[in-house]
């Protein structure tokens, strides 16, 4: 609305013969929201392929999917979206990140994503809030960091710098926003198989967490100003806050996929593909992705969301209106050869004489070559980095 039209409004609002109690407000309530700052959209995605025990091939591509659709899709500001990837994303990296990114900056009614693609596993808990109820061990699902790894090889024992999903709990719960949606693409079966690559590190009975992970805990619960047994109760009701989006059960596998050309998770490129065509509510988008994926892959996508909430119908990522759909993106322009990024439709339909147009079709990209998700285009006509496209 210009100032000019803002005024109008305002001066046929006073010269209204409502009651002047009413009239005042009514006016400091429209001041108030014309004063409100949109809400801030922060995001941290973290990718992992580099594990040097059990490497990974489709983790940074996740990554760097999602951050160009929560870029070019739902409105985040580059400069908001960190990136952890590889020897980045190490314990202590990925923990700063979480807390001078998100929980040092986030305000209430802010919108919060977290997207992690890795190894999942299970170690043994010496404080477990569930124990298995036929053998009585206390395990308890774990993110694998970079330096995560095994310490010995052909015993599969000892100490890891792995981060408890009760760590991400406490994180989760810190963040000053109801608007938080976690993305992990990683499975916490603990345990591997030989016939598909899969997000699981060994883990078991004889795999502790380090020293420094229970401290750490033991500081969050005392800046939450919580109890262990307060924290084991909120623990239990369900997640911390937001939504969820999670690629396996508790007990199955995630897989690293190989598609047309490149690899990618099996949940997180068809979530990303799915969401740059179309707007979704969480319940509706993971009962989509459970449909795509093959039967084969026996995964089975879950969806959590904060107890006694309705989160899982509200919009994705909690952002109401999202650009325009699209089924490629500019990620590079030089002169007449543009880079795009093959972000809504499949890779495997796209050949040399491929033509992708702008929203108002006054501008075109035809594709000379593809490389898995990337295609090298001549421009015909006016794009740039960041512009969407649709196939003709």
């Amino acid at each position: 609305m210009s100032e000019r039209s803002r005024r109008h409004f305002l001066q046929s609002i006073g010269a209204t013969g409502v009651a002047v109690g009413l009239h005042q407000a009514h006016l400091l309530q429209y001041q108030r929201v014309l004063a409100q700052p949109a809400p801030r959209k922060l995001a941290m995605v973290i990718g992992i392929n580099d594990y040097t025990d059990a490497p990974l091939y489709g983790c940074v591509n996740d990554a760097i999917l999602q951050r160009q659709l929560l870029i070019h899709r739902f409105g985040f500001n580059p400069r908001d979206v960190v990136m952890l990837l590889n020897q980045k994303a190490t314990r202590r990296g990925i923990l700063d990140a979480i807390e001078e990114h998100l929980i040092k900056q986030a305000r209430s009614g802010d919108v919060v994503v977290i997207h992690f693609s890795g190894h999942g596993s299970l170690v043994a808990d010496p404080d477990p809030i569930y124990t298995h109820p036929d053998t009585g061990e206390g395990l308890a699902g774990t993110l694998v960091p970079i330096d995560g790894t095994l310490p010995t090889e052909e015993k599969k024992s000892g100490v890891v710098a792995d981060i408890l999903g009760h760590t991400l709990f406490l994180l989760m719960s810190a963040i000053q926003t109801e608007n938080l949606t976690v993305v992990l693409d990683s499975c916490h079966s603990g345990a591997s198989t030989r016939d598909r690559r899969v997000r699981a590190r060994e883990g078991g009975k004889a795999i502790a967490i380090s020293p420094q992970e229970k401290a750490y805990q033991e500081q969050w619960l005392d800046r939450l100003g919580w109890s262990p047994k307060e924290f084991v109760r909120r623990y239990r009701q369900g997640i911390a806050k937001g939504v969820v989006l999670a690629a396996t059960q508790v007990d199955q596998l995630a897989v690293d996929e190989q598609f047309n050309g490149f690899e990618a998770g099996a949940f997180s490129y068809r979530l990303m593909q799915y969401l740059w065509q179309q707007n979704s509510t969480p319940d509706r988008t993971i009962s989509e992705i459970q449909r795509q994926i093959p039967k084969d892959h026996f995964q089975k996508p879950k969806l959590e969301v904060a107890p006694g909430s309705t989160n899982g119908q509200r919009p994705v990522y909690f952002v109401d209106n999202p650009k325009a759909t699209g089924q490629a993106v500019v990620i590079d322009q030089k002169g007449d050869r543009a880079k795009v990024l093959l972000v809504g439709i499949d890779p495997g339909t796209v050949e040399a004489g491929t033509v992708f147009v702008t929203g108002d079709r006054r501008n075109s990209v035809e594709v000379v070559e593809r490389d898995g998700l990337v295609a090298m285009a001549k421009i015909k006509g006016a794009v740039e980095v960041g512009t969407v496209l649709q196939a003709k």
